[in-house]
């Protein structure tokens, strides 16, 4: 088993560094637990899904820029099968940006942050709208025990 420090630098190389925030997300998503470790299996799957994000970002990096600008985040989550709103797009490159929103774009670790954020929280989100209605009732409790382990990774 290996810690979230330990998964860091093992992931950080080539000319790529993680921030402990995307390792906790990725480490949540492998597990759907908030312990910070993984096995083998664990971490050969978020090694592959890294290659494969690694992949879609420079594929729809179409400027070579190193950074994805919001039209090329909005097809990258669709080619991925997930149709966000133009307002929840801004805020998502707000989110992930890391000038702060100044350069409209972002990275490649924060991609995957943003990329595993929509995709857990669709996941999420997908458990409870059963009738694939593109609505779901939550508790209170139910909503902020499907939405903080995103924010607080």
């Amino acid at each position: 088993m290996i810690d979230d420090k330990e998964l860091q630098s093992a992931l950080s190389g080539y000319n790529q560094s993680f921030s402990l925030r995307t390792v906790h997300l990725l480490m949540y998503l492998f597990t759907n637990t908030n312990v910070r470790k993984i096995g083998p299996k664990e971490f050969t799957s978020v090694f592959y899904s890294l290659q494969n994000w690694r992949a879609i970002f420079e594929r729809f990096d179409r400027d070579r820029s190193g950074r994805i600008d919001m039209s090329e985040l909005r097809d990258a989550l669709l080619s991925l099968g997930y149709s966000v709103s133009p307002t929840v797009l801004d805020l998502l490159v707000s989110k992930f940006d890391k000038t702060g929103g100044k350069s409209k774009a972002i990275e490649y670790d924060n991609f995957i942050e943003c990329c595993l954020t929509v995709k857990g929280l669709t996941e999420k989100f997908k458990e409870k709208d059963t009738a694939y209605s593109g609505s779901a009732t939550f508790t209170y409790e139910a909503f902020m025990l499907t939405v903080l382990p995103f924010l607080i990774a």
